[in-house]
């Protein structure tokens, strides 16, 4: 007997799966997406996080289009577009500047970089954290990142990090988070231990939206990192060290710009261990 003729037939409807015997399923697909959005709505509800409704739109709308496009390009078909939305969403959180055009091109160089920076099948870039950061360095006078922390109320951080590692929990990704978070807080003492600042200013930028989307989305991007749960740790440990060293030479944007440095060349280490292995 065949496969498809023991499974029930699923009929996708939106964001819900209605298999045939009437069961609803969320497509695991939608869920980041939705959290994200949920990122958005509580931090520019009660901190204003958004330089605007209209730039934050035209950031998801380019990365929306341009991997419709692409993918058409490259593939002959229509993509899914919750990874797209994540991009998008991404770059008009995090990205601060008082014209529109970088959040367009910064949607469209972060979608791009999946097509064009390719090596083995596999893109080497979390989308997002290279479109900012190229941003960043070629127009450090009109662009900039969101820095801002939670204030004094906890609990909508706690909120997005409890649901955030349930979400993670289910990917099977919430290793890499807890390594990561657990070698900032380990790489923030030791910062403090070698500059004096308190302790306390050391480990503030965490409390942010933009390590909310750090953590939960671009070290955990299952595109773009290792497939040794082992190495996955290792490789975030090894970012959050970058990001130390960075920090202490007063590199504003230090974890962005860690990720970017590490994360493309543990994939390429990896891909060139591969390749050795299938020769021999």
């Amino acid at each position: 007997m065949s496969q498809s003729s023991v499974q029930p037939s699923v009929q996708p409807v939106g964001a819900l799966e209605v298999p045939a015997r009437g069961r609803i399923r969320f497509d695991n697909r939608y869920i980041a997406p939705l959290f994200i959005s949920f990122i958005l709505l509580v931090g520019h509800l009660f901190y204003g996080i958004l330089e605007s409704y209209e730039r934050t739109a035209l950031a998801i709308v380019a990365a929306l289009v341009t991997e419709l496009i692409l993918g058409r390009i490259f593939f002959g078909k229509w993509l899914n577009l919750a990874s797209a939305y994540i991009s998008g969403i991404s770059v008009g959180i995090l990205i601060r500047s008082p014209a529109f055009w970088p959040y367009a091109l910064c949607s469209v160089l972060s979608i791009m970089s999946k097509y064009v920076l390719r090596v083995k099948g596999r893109h080497l870039w979390n989308p997002s954290n290279f479109g900012i950061c190229v941003l960043l360095f070629l127009a450090p006078e009109t662009v900039a990142a969101l820095t801002i922390q939670w204030g004094n109320f906890i609990w909508p951080m706690l909120v997005i990090w409890i649901l955030g590692s349930i979400i993670i929990w289910r990917a099977k990704r919430f290793h890499i988070s807890a390594a990561y978070v657990i070698s900032f807080f380990a790489f923030a003492f030791l910062r403090s231990w070698i500059t004096g600042d308190p302790w306390r200013s050391e480990i503030s930028p965490i409390t942010g939206p933009m390590y909310q989307l750090f953590v939960f989305f671009m070290v955990t991007d299952p595109k773009t990192t290792v497939k040794s749960k082992k190495w996955q740790c290792i490789v975030v440990i090894v970012v959050a060290f970058v990001e130390m060293l960075l920090r202490l030479n007063q590199v504003v944007y230090a974890p962005l710009y860690a990720l970017f440095i590490v994360g493309p060349a543990a994939m390429l280490i990896e891909i060139w261990l591969e390749s050795r292995r299938s020769v021999a």
